[in-house]
């Protein structure tokens, strides 16, 4: 098949939960079994299997008269080296979609809905139909990216976390942990279940749970803005939020929600023995321990990244 560009389409998708089942389980039968048994709907996992892999082969069928396309799962996406001059293509959950952004550096990230009718997919602008022509107008250069603004998260024994929603510090089970917070030049010892910092794009989501809960809890408006409208997604700020605070003699709340913005960081110091963790949008499999004595400075990410819209 003769090829429009020579330039290389990474086509990034996950396995279905099928699929999972099934790596589980070793085949189809007693993937079918184990659902079976718990009263769930195998052929919900059946037909949602056939839409995604009929979906994500006529996307590959589409992409292969457009350059060399290389496929990708999502747990071979950390060790995965992408080019400069690679295009992106994410066919797949919202999830998925922020998952990738954090790992390119500055390739254009084309986001593709395999299934509309499973996915309302806020950061998926785009149908496998569309597909040749948002490519073509890649690699022609004519095109308009979204900027998507990331945190970073530094801890002082050199590992680094990127995130493009948000950053979770705290204990790995839903207990109360003990730490020290520094932001804007002021210190404070807390105890509580967690720190959460996150990006405009992220301020929609998990933030907009805690605020929403906070709020309903006081009975008031509490950060309305944020609550109810979020914000932009390349905004210049980050917003950290404590979780369920504790007050006593050694603990305080008196910082417990606030803006980070360009040239600003927060610091968290770890006090807790055993326990803690920081993961990054969500994916708890790839926490970092953050544990006694650890300490890591959360800051606006110099990386942004770019979605195609």
């Amino acid at each position: 098949m003769k090829r429009r560009s020579e330039r290389k389409i990474v086509l990034i998708h996950r396995e279905t939960r099928l699929d999972g089942l099934v790596r589980r389980h070793n085949t189809r039968e007693q993937a079918r079994f184990y659902v079976t048994s718990r009263g769930d709907n195998f052929e919900e996992y059946d037909q949602e299997d056939r839409v995604l892999k009929t979906s994500l082969d006529a996307l590959n069928g589409r992409l292969r008269g457009l350059g060399h396309v290389q496929l990708l799962e999502r747990e071979f996406l950390p060790n995965f080296l992408f080019g400069p001059q690679d295009i992106v293509v994410v066919a797949g959950q919202d999830g998925l979609v922020a998952n990738t952004l954090k790992y390119l550096n500055g390739q254009p990230l084309l986001a593709v809905n395999p299934a509309p009718s499973l996915f309302d997919g806020q950061l998926l602008p785009f149908q496998v139909a569309d597909t040749e022509e948002v490519v073509a107008a890649v690699l022609r250069n004519d095109i308009r990216c979204k900027s998507i603004s990331m945190a970073e998260a530094m801890l002082n024994d050199g590992q680094r976390i990127l995130a493009v929603n948000d950053i979770y510090i705290g204990p790995r089970l839903p207990v109360s942990a003990r730490y020290e917070i520094a932001y804007a030049g002021r210190r404070e010892v807390q105890s509580s279940s967690g720190v959460l910092v996150s990006t405009g794009l992220g301020s929609t989501g998990w933030l907009r749970s805690v605020l929403t809960g906070a709020a309903s809890i006081a009975g008031g408006s509490l950060h309305q803005k944020i609550r109810d409208q979020g914000l932009a997604w390349d905004s210049d700020e980050l917003v950290f939020s404590v979780r369920e605070p504790f007050p006593s003699n050694v603990t305080g709340t008196d910082m417990v929600f606030g803006k980070i913005e360009r040239q600003q960081s927060l610091t968290v110091t770890s006090r807790m023995a055993e326990g803690g963790v920081i993961f990054s949008d969500g994916i708890v499999a790839d926490a970092i321990e953050f544990n006694s004595r650890m300490a890591v400075e959360i800051a606006l990410a110099g990386r942004v990244g770019r979605l195609v819209v």
